[in-house]
């Protein structure tokens, strides 16, 4: 068993570990299953220092700019933006969520959440909570802290209304990352500021700031002991619309019991499902930025719809 991993977590920890377990890893982020000698259990991220189950390293920022990715930012604030966005959400006491054993630069380590299958009940249940949690609110659009997805940079700038925030920080920055990659055209650009342009007329009655977890995609929740559990948040105050649209964008399971029992609980303002592909124009933006040009076409269609709304 390669000792590193060990050596990190139990620093970041302030505990004893004692094994350590690959579970593989993604945008340059190792994963680890971490039994901690105490028998606590633990999940836990490290950066792609170290090698995978099969001995093989995570690619460096390098290697994905060679191969025409967009390169996520190394910055350690990483797991200091996910840490600081899981105990924002947990203070709702709404939708659970892993609870922070610790984190620094290196690494960041949650409590243990065994992983189950997601039922009708459990759905509607999670609708409620996400309800409950987007209904804590938040003091401003955006986070206190610098935010990050996927390891690229939130940026998080001023403005007097949702939809001047949302075009400003989180569909522009993407659409010239994306342009500066060769992902996007200069027809296309212009297409999504197109789009952007309307945003004022179309995002419906305004509304205060929720508290949302910002990459509430399906993957994203995790079915255990009947409710959905919310990991890996890109949280800050924004428009609690845009959850919804990202619960659809990749199909969450039972998604017209999650969105049924929401209803229920905090109503919509009408032609709510209308602007659904408002909201994921950035989370699809971050998939061209990440994956490159096979979601493309996708970020195109969602900013056609909106110019169609």
């Amino acid at each position: 068993m390669n000792q590193a991993p060990k050596a990190l977590l139990a620093q970041a920890l302030g505990r004893d570990v004692a094994t350590v377990r690959s579970l593989g890893g993604q945008h340059g982020v190792q994963h680890y299953r971490v039994d901690l000698t105490d028998g606590t259990a633990a999940f836990a991220k490290v950066h792609n220092l170290l090698p995978d189950r099969n001995g093989a390293v995570s690619p460096t920022t390098d290697d994905l700019a060679a191969a025409g990715q967009a390169t996520p930012d190394p910055d350690p604030a990483g797991f200091a933006a996910e840490a600081a966005g899981l105990r924002w959400l947990a203070a709702a006491e709404s939708v659970p969520v892993p609870v922070v054993l610790g984190f620094d630069a290196s690494c960041l380590v949650l409590e243990w959440v065994d992983g189950g299958r997601p039922s009708p009940d459990a759905a509607a249940r999670f609708g409620r909570e996400l309800a409950g949690l987007h209904g804590a609110g938040s003091a401003r659009f955006g986070a206190p802290w610098p935010g990050m997805i996927a390891g690229l940079v939130l940026p998080d700038g001023a403005a007097d209304s949702w939809p001047d925030w949302y075009s400003a920080n989180r569909v522009l920055p993407y659409v010239r990352l994306a342009a500066d990659a060769g992902f996007l055209s200069s027809a296309d650009v212009g297409l999504i500021e197109s789009a952007c342009a309307r945003l004022p007329q179309l995002a419906g009655p305004p509304e205060p700031p929720s508290r949302i977890h910002g990459d509430c995609w399906s993957g994203n929740v995790l079915w255990s002991g009947g409710r959905g559990w919310l990991i890996d948040p890109a949280a800050h105050g924004g428009h609690r619309e845009t959850d919804l649209a990202m619960l659809a964008l990749f199909g969450a399971p039972y998604l017209d019991r999650i969105l049924a029992a929401y209803q229920e609980a905090a109503p919509l303002a009408d032609g709510w499902r209308e602007r659904l592909p408002l909201h994921q124009l950035h989370p699809l933006l971050v998939h061209v930025c990440l994956f490159g040009g096979s979601y493309r076409d996708a970020a195109l269609e969602a900013a056609r719809r909106v110019l169609a709304a």
